[in-house]
C-alpha cells in the first residue's frame, strides 16, 4: 500500500514528500502527482513512483490513486475550481477504498468568513458528506508569503496591508509539511481536525520591526483601506480576481481568522515552529 500526494510539483506537496522519506518511507510507497510528471524527475530519479494526476480528468485520478492507502489532498491553486476539483479528487478516493485522506485546509474553515476559508469549508464538509476516513489539516498563512515579498519591502521601506493589527500565526511550508508527514505515518488522526500555525504569531506591525532587527534598515508597516491594497497587487502585476482574494484575506486576518494558540503544529512535529526571524534571515542569505 501507498501515500498519494497530490500537487507534488507545487511547494507544499514536493516538501511532504521529502518529508516522508525523511521519516525512513521507502521510495517505492510514495505516489508523487502531479498534472505534469515531467516535473517530478527529480523524485522517480530517487525511486518515487510518480502518477499523472488532473483535478479537471476524473479518469486520472483514479488511476493515480489506485492502491493509494492513505492520500494527501493538497488543496489546489485556482479559487473558483477549488471545490469541484476537490469533489473529483475526494470521489476518486472513495472509490479506491482509500483508508484516511488528509486535507490541506486553513485556519478555522468552519467559521472564518473569507474567501478562502469557504472553499476549505466546502470541501471539508464534502468530506464528511462522502464519509470517508479524514483529518483536516487547517494551516494558517505561509511565512513564504511574506519572505517572497522581501525585495520589494526592502526596496520600499514598508511592509503594507490591510490586516489591521490583527495576529497571523504564520508558519513555514517546511513546518506544515512535517507535518502532514506525521499525519500520513502514524496512527490515530482519523477525523482529528488540527488548528496548524506558527508559535510565535505576529502583527503586520511587528513583522516590520522583525524585518527591520534583521535586515538592519528600517522598515514600517503602512497600514491600507481595502481598495487601497487592491490598487497596489494590481499595479504590481496581480490579476484584479487575485487581488480580491488576497485583499479578503488580510481583512480575514484583521479579524483574527488566522491566529491560533493551539499548539497543535509544535506537538505533530515535536519540536518549536520556524521563527519568523530565522525565515527572514535565510530568504536574505
Amino acid at each position: 500500500m501507498s501515500i498519494v500526494i497530490t500537487g507534488a510539483s507545487g511547494q507544499l506537496g514536493a516538501l511532504t514528500v521529502e518529508a516522508l522519506l525523511a521519516r525512513g518511507v521507502p521510495a517505492a510507497d510514495i505516489v508523487a502527482t502531479g498534472r505534469d510528471i515531467a516535473t517530478l524527475k527529480g523524485f522517480a530519479d530517487r525511486g518515487v513512483v510518480v502518477r499523472r494526476a488532473d483535478f479537471a480528468e476524473p479518469d486520472s485520478l483514479a488511476a493515480a490513486f489506485e492502491g493509494a492507502d492513505k492520500l494527501l489532498l493538497v488543496s489546489t491553486t485556482t479559487v473558483d475550481e477549488r471545490v469541484a476539483n476537490h469533489r473529483r479528487a475526494i470521489d476518486a478516493a472513495v472509490a479506491a477504498d482509500v483508508s484516511l485522506v488528509a486535507y490541506t485546509s486553513m485556519s478555522h474553515a468552519d467559521r472564518a468568513t473569507t474567501i478562502l476559508a469557504s472553499t476549505h469549508r466546502a470541501t471539508e464538509e464534502y468530506l464528511r458528506e462522502r464519509a470517508i476516513p479524514s483529518v483536516m489539516l487547517r494551516n494558517s498563512w505561509y511565512l513564504e508569503n511574506y519572505t517572497a515579498q522581501l525585495p520589494q519591502v526592502l526596496r520600499d521601506g514598508a511592509v503594507v496591508g490591510a490586516a489591521g493589527e490583527g495576529r497571523i500565526s504564520a508558519a513555514s511550508r517546511a513546518d506544515y509539511a512535517d507535518a502532514a508527514a506525521v499525519v500520513l505515518t502514524t496512527s490515530g488522526h482519523a477525523g482529528e481536525v488540527y488548528e496548524l500555525g506558527g508559535d510565535k504569531a505576529f502583527t503586520l506591525t511587528e513583522l516590520a520591526a522583525t524585518i527591520s532587527a534583521v535586515s538592519g534598515k528600517q522598515i514600517t508597516y503602512t497600514a491600507l483601506p481595502a481598495d487601497g491594497l487592491a490598487q497596489v497587487l494590481t499595479r504590481a502585476g496581480l490579476p484584479a480576481g487575485l487581488a480580491h482574494v488576497l485583499v479578503d484575506a488580510d481583512l480575514g486576518m484583521s479579524r483574527g481568522e488566522l491566529f491560533t494558540a493551539s499548539g497543535d503544529l509544535r506537538r505533530l512535529i515535536g519540536r518549536p515552529t520556524t521563527p519568523p526571524a530565522d525565515a527572514i534571515a535565510d530568504a536574505l542569505r
